[in-house]
């Protein structure tokens, strides 16, 4: 490959060191502030910040006791919650589902929607009129979707398994979110399928950002297709895939609603989830310091796969810079 269509190293700017951002330096900066500006903002940043910081706080405090919702008065049990779930065997599972939910779902979005970029980004006649059809899916609040599919795959009334059954592919009307065989293969897919349009949009944003002159310079050195998509196409929207896979990793895993309204996390537990796992716990058995401790364990265990995650993009970043 020659170094035409290479990715072009831009030239780092010469200037002072950038200065590290203390505490003290904040404050300073606060008092040089313009004060009618913060009376303003204030409200809102205190606001913001109890909304975001009591709920974690108070999370990790009921983790560390055996709050019940039988009763009002608890005790501080300190890691005993932990202790008991790393060896219960539920747990696990429920862990092991989670990472399947996720793998599967980021795998299967990231593919489709790129697939669906590039066919767009070559479509010339009625490209808006594409766009608009393929991003319904995620126009639909995940309500309509849960209910909108539990109708679909109903094994009465159902579209789906009557067309099979009436084909002849399956003897009886049977759906699919009641067989245990089935049932995570057709969460996986309705999940893929509302979750596609977004990698679509945003990463046919990017390709619309890379100049045709790189494609141009690249067809005058022979360079085969998959060439190009690698050293050109890639290396252009990698940091906008990476963006996007934290944060579909972040909300999947923490996904509850569209699993729960679909298959409740059954049948048996062949869809359950951590946040189901911990609804169960906390509304189920009432352990409301179990439960605690679950989504604790959740935050700790997603904070560090976006620290993993943004160690690459900004890996990434310093390679083009």
């Amino acid at each position: 490959m020659t170094a035409s269509i290479a990715h072009t190293r831009k030239p780092r700017a010469d200037g002072p060191a950038p200065r590290r951002r203390t505490l003290k330096g904040l404050w300073s900066r606060l008092a040089k502030a313009d004060k009618v500006g913060l009376a303003f903002v204030l409200p809102s940043m205190v606001a913001v910040v109890g909304l975001l910081i009591y709920p974690v706080l108070s999370s990790v405090y009921y983790s560390l006791t055996d709050q019940s919702l039988l009763r009002r008065d608890h005790e501080l049990v300190w890691l005993d919650n932990f202790q008991t779930l790393i060896t219960n065997a539920d747990f696990w599972s429920a862990f092991v589902t989670s990472i399947r939910w996720t793998a599967g779902s980021i795998v299967g979005q990231l593919l489709l929607g790129l697939l669906l970029a590039l066919c767009l980004d070559k479509v010339r006649r009625f490209s808006g009129l594409y766009r608009v059809l393929l991003i319904v899916p995620w126009a639909f609040p995940p309500i309509v979707i849960g209910f909108g599919w539990q109708w679909i795959l109903d094994d009465v009334y159902g579209f789906l398994p009557n067309l099979l059954t009436s084909l002849g592919i399956t003897a009886e009307n049977v759906s699919p979110l009641a067989n245990p065989d089935t049932v995570f293969w057709t969460v996986l897919a309705i999940n893929i399928w509302f979750g596609a349009p977004l990698f679509m949009v945003n990463i046919l944003a990017a390709l619309k950002t890379i100049p045709r002159e790189q494609y141009e310079a690249a067809l005058m050195d022979g360079a085969n297709a998959w060439q190009q998509f690698s050293f050109i196409t890639l290396r252009h929207i990698r940091n906008v895939i990476g963006l996007l896979v934290i944060l579909r990793i972040i909300w999947v895993f923490n996904n509850f609603e569209l699993l729960f309204l679909l298959t409740g996390g059954g049948p048996g537990d062949m869809t359950t989830t951590l946040p189901i796992f911990a609804y169960r716990t906390g509304w189920g058995l009432h352990q409301l310091g179990m439960a605690s401790a679950i989504t604790v364990l959740l935050l700790v265990f997603l904070l560090l796969m976006a620290r993993i995650a943004f160690a690459a993009l900004n890996y990434w970043e310093r390679e083009d810079s």
